[in-house]
């Protein structure tokens, strides 16, 4: 029986990637998938070699954080290949919603099993996002979270740069349109997601999955940042709707709109700027994933 080939692609950047190449590749070797193994430190590289290198191979697996697998998302597309997902970021958001821990040997034991589901992508100004895409704080967060600051402090980076945009942050104006109609609002932020889970860990919607063919928005339109902490619980668990200061939307499609260009973060990477409009790409990509739990 022919082994399975597998492009094994590393961003050796990531927080654990430039260790954790050669060991992904010897444990899907031992797992019977032949690795053909590349690394890729620049994002706007990591599709094109993926359609280039991805010619005769039997899926695709790559090492990095959400902003790795948002690189790639364009390239397994064209590719047809089937994503496997080996965790070595900071938040892993991506793959804490599909189940597949940040241990290696289990990531790529997932691999090996053989299970694959369909899941959406959303798309910004047609630029992807797995998890999330937001205008604001989170946008403000990504512009000051180094490369750096993630290496050396991982999670902790998140917190200190957090504390530091929030000390700062000032409500501006945007229009949301949707299905449902229209409405101005004065936000800190306006968060769209595809996924269930963003920031390392916070629920976008508590019913959210990835695989439901919509997305689902919130606007921040508190008046003091100091308020968040009060709502952060609800926010790890996805309530935060249930808030009088939050307004939660769900719909396939959305346009934002602000009195100046706000930049527009995409799974923690900067790629684009409003005039945003926002859509889902229904099944979209396969992703390999654990066997489901057939339990009672």
């Amino acid at each position: 029986m022919r082994r399975r080939k597998a492009l094994l692609i590393v961003n050796a950047s990531s927080r654990n990637g430039a260790t954790l190449g050669e060991e992904a590749a010897e444990r899907l070797h031992a797992h019977g998938i032949e690795p053909v193994l590349r690394e890729c430190n620049q994002r706007e590289a990591l599709s094109p070699l993926i359609v280039e290198a991805g010619r005769d191979v039997d899926l695709v697996a790559v090492g990095g954080g959400d902003g790795t697998m948002n690189a790639a998302a364009a390239g397994v597309i064209e590719r047809k290949l089937p994503l496997g997902i080996l965790p070595m970021g900071t938040a892993n958001d991506l793959a804490r919603t599909l189940d597949i821990p940040d241990h290696l040997e289990a990531a790529v034991g997932i691999i090996a099993g053989g299970h694959t589901r369909r899941i959406d992508l959303g798309l910004v100004n047609d630029q992807p996002f797995f998890n999330v895409a937001s205008i604001g704080l989170s946008a403000e967060l990504a512009q000051r979270l180094t490369r750096d600051i993630k290496r050396r402090f991982g999670r902790l980076g998140y917190a200190f740069v957090a504390l530091k945009v929030l000390a700062q942050a000032k409500p501006f104006r945007a229009t949301i349109m949707a299905e449902t109609g229209s409405v101005q609002v004065k936000t800190l932020q306006i968060a769209v997601g595809n996924g269930r889970y963003y920031g390392g860990g916070n629920a976008i919607e508590k019913t959210a999955a990835i695989d439901d063919q919509h997305l689902d928005l919130y606007s921040l339109e508190v008046a003091r940042a100091w308020k968040l902490a009060l709502m952060a619980r609800s926010f790890r668990t996805g309530e935060h709707g249930a808030w009088n200061e939050v307004r939660a939307i769900r719909a396939q499609e959305f346009h934002v709109t602000t009195r100046k260009p706000r930049s527009v973060n995409a799974d923690g990477e900067i790629v684009t700027s409003t005039p945003a409009h926002f859509r889902i790409k229904p099944d979209a990509v396969t992703v390999f994933t654990p066997e489901p739990n057939t339990e009672k």
